[in-house]
């Protein structure tokens, strides 16, 4: 079920269900995301939502059904060949960023490309062109720990765009963040990932940040509820 003007497909799910031992949290889901296109993923604490982010980014296999990226079906995918997916053609960007607290901003930016073989000194300058190119470069030797949210977000963002993906998923990504500052990652995120000529796939409980996307997919009780177009953000 879509109603996307974009294309190509891009990335796609199958009637696909995902069971917790008794619990059938995706009953049977059917949606395509096209290239470049923003989506925000809405319902209710326990309707899928999550669970359906996590099988369209190959960290959850499907029960039944197919998730197609590019042709590629990652149900029939190994675990090391969907890690190796999600390292090089998917970017992440968490609640609480999830950043290694050990590591300089710099460091943590470069960890999807050093994990995929890059060498290091080529994968610290990208993620220096990088943290330049949002707008933070001032942040490359600070660690977690003398940033402020809105700024390990940011990083956080440089981390999921440094290795050039395809697809970019964001799990409540201004979540833990006051409104203003939330609203300044919101932003910088789809402004950065459209840039990049990526699609922005992104999970939240607030109609607001949803409305930084150009689509809304909503999910009540492992089903897709509605799915429609959204006039995107005015003040961006």
């Amino acid at each position: 079920m879509t109603n996307s003007t974009y294309s190509p497909a891009l990335l796609s799910t199958h009637d696909i269900t995902r069971s917790f031992g008794p619990v059938r949290a995706l009953a049977g889901v059917s949606i395509t995301i096209a290239s470049g296109e923003s989506v925000a993923i809405m319902g209710p604490s326990g309707s899928g939502k999550s669970t359906l982010l996590h099988c369209l980014s190959g960290v959850l296999v499907p029960s039944d059904g197919q998730v197609i990226f590019e042709g590629q079906d990652l149900t029939r995918m190994s675990d090391a060949q969907r890690s190796h997916l999600r390292l090089s053609q998917f970017g992440f960007v968490f609640q609480d960023g999830q950043l290694i607290p050990e590591l300089p901003a710099r460091e943590n930016v470069a960890l999807p490309l050093l994990l995929t073989g890059t060498r290091r000194r080529v994968a610290l300058a990208k993620a220096d062109e990088t943290l330049a190119r949002i707008g933070i470069p001032e942040l490359r030797d600070r660690r977690p720990a003398e940033m402020s949210g809105g700024q390990a977000q940011r990083v956080a963002i440089a981390r999921a765009l440094v290795a050039t993906p395809r697809v970019v998923f964001a799990d409540e990504p201004s979540g833990a963040l006051d409104q203003a500052t939330g609203h300044e990652v919101m932003q910088l995120l789809t402004a950065t990932v459209a840039q990049a000529g990526a699609s922005l796939v992104m999970v939240t409980h607030d109609p607001a940040v949803a409305r930084w996307c150009s689509r809304l997919v909503e999910i009540r009780d492992g089903l897709v509820h509605a799915d429609r177009r959204l006039d995107v953000e005015v003040t961006r």
